[in-house]
């Protein structure tokens, strides 16, 4: 089984929880159902021997097959090496046990596998794809950004039975929500059409809020929240409510909420009156400014950074300014 330990090792890095448990015993989550969507811990995956030969069973779903399954299911490329190797050895080489007793008995380095392996970052397209022309011509940073071509697909292989029906699937930009350690804990679909929903939110985890960039902030100075992602990346030490009504979050300390620039839109005027009365710190929009968001503000050669930061208010006079601004 020298081969078959050899290219478990390597295909561990796609097996969350991997662990070697004992002789020819090793533990996982499992990649088909994926244990339990609640516990995070659960790894009821098990590669074993049975009579010579590596198998894999989970005791969660019942999912059991031959070692050379799983692998291609996990890795079609590694598979055929495999293969290769197989057929080359068979019959033509002796087997060193000092060899096989080595891999049996070392513990595999690997990093967490992410859910954003599957997709391709925006970066790497050409500039002519329309998901990344679309935010070139935005003038948006593409760094932190994804696409994938097949949404409710990929969205149904990391968090199964989201979407029932994916006959009617389509392209979109991926907007991944990243914890300080991390970790994504969720995502939102942003659409090249518009037609339908522009954007879809899905969490990994329903505890979170849903908030983009807390990987990428200092948490030790001001941090500006927007309403939307594509504004927080034009923004200084910036963060994005993802469409959520974020209520004060203890871990982040100084907070300035910046809304778009809509005063007669009563659903963000009646959210930035309540943070007023709470006492937080917001940005109140110069009454000459006409442009909605950031974005906007931005393409229209606006220094948005040093507007945002010299129109931050607080408490009577943050009173006084939102009811000039919504007038």
């Amino acid at each position: 089984m020298y081969t078959e330990i050899k290219y478990l090792n390597l295909v561990s890095i796609r097996l969350e929880k991997f662990k070697k448990k004992g002789d020819y015993l090793w533990n996982f989550r499992c990649y088909k159902c994926g244990d339990s969507r609640n516990n995070k811990n659960k790894a009821r995956g098990f590669v074993f021997q049975v009579k010579g030969n590596l198998l894999y069973k989970c005791h969660n779903c019942q999912y059991s097959v031959p070692f050379p399954k799983l692998l291609e299911d996990l890795d079609p490329v590694m598979y055929k090496q495999y293969r290769m190797e197989k057929f080359k050895d068979n019959g033509k080489t002796k087997v060193d046990m000092r060899k096989v007793k080595k891999i049996v008995s070392t513990t595999p380095v690997f990093k967490p596998r992410s859910i954003l392996d599957d997709l391709t970052p925006v970066d790497k397209l050409n500039n002519s794809h329309p998901a990344k022309e679309y935010l070139l011509t935005r003038q948006l940073p593409t760094k932190a950004l994804y696409f994938t071509e097949k949404f409710k697909e990929w969205t149904n292989s990391v968090k199964p039975d989201t979407f029932q029906e994916i006959k009617q699937d389509e392209s979109r930009i991926i907007i991944p929500f990243i914890d300080k350690e991390g970790i994504v804990f969720g995502y939102q679909g942003r659409s090249l059409h518009n037609t339908g929903l522009r954007y879809i939110t899905i969490l990994l985890d329903e505890e979170r809020p849903k908030i983009f960039g807390m990987n990428s902030i200092d948490y030790d100075k001001t941090i500006f929240i927007t309403e939307g992602p594509f504004d927080s990346l034009l923004l200084e030490n910036s963060l994005a409510m993802a469409g959520a009504d974020v209520s004060v979050i203890p871990e982040l300390g100084d907070c300035v909420y910046v809304y778009d620039n809509e005063p007669r839109n009563t659903q963000i005027t009646d959210r930035i009156k309540k943070h007023i009365s709470q006492g937080h710190q917001v940005v109140i929009w110069p009454t000459n400014i006409k442009e909605k968001d950031i974005n906007d503000m931005y393409l229209a050669g606006l220094p948005v950074n040093e507007i945002v930061k010299s129109n931050t208010y607080q408490d009577l006079t943050a009173k006084l300014k939102f009811n000039d601004w919504k007038k």
